[in-house]
This record gives C-alpha cells, sequence and structure tokens, in this order.
C-alpha cells in the first residue's frame, strides 16, 4: 500500500528564514541600528536568531555550521551556504517610506526602490555580509 501524496497537506508558511554571515558581531549591530532587530538567541561565532512577528530570520556563520557540532544536544545537521542570500521583510507603503529615511539616515545604499507592475512597492540594500535584504508590501505577492 503506497502513501497518497495528493492528500498530503501543504505546509502553512515559511516558519525559518536562514541567512549566511561570518562576521556575525557586524550583522548584530547592523540588524540593531538599521531594522531594530534584537537577537533572540545567539551563540558567539556560531548563530543569532531574531525574532520577525510569527517567523524567525536564522542568521548563522556557515564556518562553523557547515561541520557537525561534536557532542551536540540535538541532532540537527550541518549546513551552510556560501555567497549572498536574500530575505524580504514584509511592510505597509507608509512604513517602507519611513525605513528609507531611516536606512538613508544610517548610510545604508539603497539599491532599487520601484514599484512592481501588480502593484507594491519594495526597497532593497546589503548586510555587512552582502545579503540582498528587501522590504516589501506584502501585495507584490497578492497577500494582503
Amino acid at each position: 500500500m503506497g502513501v497518497d501524496l495528493n492528500s498530503s497537506p501543504a505546509p502553512l508558511r515559511i516558519l525559518e528564514t536562514v541567512l549566511y554571515a561570518p562576521d556575525l558581531a557586524r550583522i548584530e549591530d547592523f540588524y540593531r541600528r538599521a531594522l531594530g532587530l534584537e537577537p533572540f538567541a545567539a551563540v558567539p561565532g556560531r548563530h543569532i536568531f531574531y525574532r520577525c512577528g510569527d517567523q524567525m530570520l536564522l542568521i548563522f556563520n556557515p564556518d562553523a555550521t557547515q561541520f557537525p557540532t561534536v557532542g551536540a544536544s540535538l541532532p540537527v545537521p550541518p549546513h551552510g551556504a556560501e555567497g549572498e542570500g536574500h530575505v524580504c521583510f514584509g511592510a505597509s507603503g507608509e512604513a517602507i517610506g519611513q525605513w528609507l529615511t531611516r536606512l538613508e539616515s544610517l548610510g545604508v545604499h539603497i539599491e532599487a526602490d520601484f514599484e512592481w507592475p501588480r502593484g507594491g512597492r519594495s526597497i532593497y540594500f546589503r548586510d555587512p555580509a552582502g545579503n540582498c535584504l528587501e522590504i516589501a508590501e506584502p501585495r507584490i505577492w497578492g497577500i494582503a
């Protein structure tokens, strides 16, 4: 008797988004100053976790997480990535204008600021590890 894949439920939402950065001290400073995020959990040199609404942004040092953790209490497999990643934070159109002002006042270079053809504004910028960050209206994906 086989498994009916058509009856399997689809995931409800993205629970975690992961980026990678080797210099977590710079990352923590940037995310605190630029985005107002405070760490939810951190292990120096290994990871910083942030809560964003009902989702988590996990930033790992790939040099520390690409190998198994000796004596780990949880069986989380090693993982890591090289190169830049991307995360998009949701915000209202009005809030995006406020984010733009805040980021520019901190000297953060805005790579793009535009309205999508189907509606919704996005701004793009980089964190110190080169990850591509976006703040956009959820309506760019047809989400209210």
